[in-house]
């Protein structure tokens, strides 16, 4: 597994990482296994939020052995300040753990940043929370490039997560102004969505935990696809929330001992003529 520096908080995470909700409605004998797997194969950076269902129930007792050598990260989608603090306890509790390593604002949308950046916004919780050491390093966590530069010119963040996917990138241009003012601020830089293939369609494709439809039946798309994201000015990718995903992705990673070599002209010509193809990308 390459290792890369993330940003301005200095840690040294997995270029894969794991999504917390690949344990959601999982037995806690089966979430330890998933775990255990993960670190063994090298993942040190866990990524989990409260709108993942029970995955932090589950998720805080399978790390809780693993804690002192991985980083943790989580999120809070409330947009005030009483709720934001409620749900960053409520976290830390059912993790089982006395601080993040890594904790953001969830998926914010266009409507909400004045709310989350007002007087009694959550921002706030995240600011004083980080002068408590409850949290190490506080991020970003949108599906819109207008609103991360927005939050990011506001306050100081360390941290931004955004989806980085090939359909994405190569057809609609979506995370490529977000990525480069992350970059020039020396923000550590997340991708998700990197093994999404479109929108789901159909509904029921036996993956109820990815909102996209994964790339699942396409290994060479998958490779394709991982190695584009990563080939991005990021450090890490996130797997999609199955841990048959989990383990597809890792299989990319260690097909190239660790470290995924970036796309030759040809096979970035045939991503570019996939993407074409795509007719409803995830956004």
């Amino acid at each position: 597994m390459e290792y890369r520096i993330l940003g301005k908080t200095n840690l040294k995470i997995s270029v894969f990482a794991f999504g917390g909700i690949v344990v959601r409605d999982t037995t806690g004998a089966e979430a330890d296994k998933i775990v255990a797997e993960a670190v063994e194969r090298g993942i040190n950076y866990f990524d989990v939020a409260p709108s993942y269902g029970n995955s932090q129930d589950i998720l805080g007792p399978a790390i809780k052995p693993f804690r002192s050598g991985i980083h943790l990260a989580c999120k809070t989608g409330m947009i005030t300040k009483e709720k934001a603090q409620a749900e960053l306890e409520q976290s830390l509790k059912l993790l089982k753990t006395d601080y993040f390593d890594v904790y953001q604002l969830h998926g914010v949308k266009p409507e909400d940043v004045d709310t989350i950046t007002g007087k009694n916004g959550a921002l706030e919780v995240l600011i004083e929370a980080k002068k408590k050491g409850l949290v190490r390093n506080i991020g970003i966590t949108t599906h819109f490039d207008e609103v991360a530069v927005k939050l990011m010119n506001y306050a100081e963040f360390d941290t931004l997560l955004f989806p980085i996917n090939w359909a994405c990138w190569l057809k609609n241009g979506r995370g490529q102004i977000a990525l480069k003012e992350a970059a020039k601020r020396n923000m550590g830089r997340i991708a998700i969505k990197a093994l999404a293939n479109r929108a789901k369609d159909p509904k029921e494709d036996g993956y109820p935990k990815c909102w996209y439809r994964p790339i699942f039946d396409d290994s060479d798309l998958a490779d394709l696809a991982l190695r584009f994201t990563l080939s991005q000015d990021v450090h890490a990718a996130v797997s999609p929330g199955d841990a048959r995903m989990l383990r597809l992705g890792l299989s990319v990673i260690e097909k190239y001992n660790g470290n995924p070599t970036p796309l030759n002209n040809a096979e970035l010509e045939e991503l570019k003529r996939k993407a074409a193809l795509v007719e409803n990308t995830i956004f």
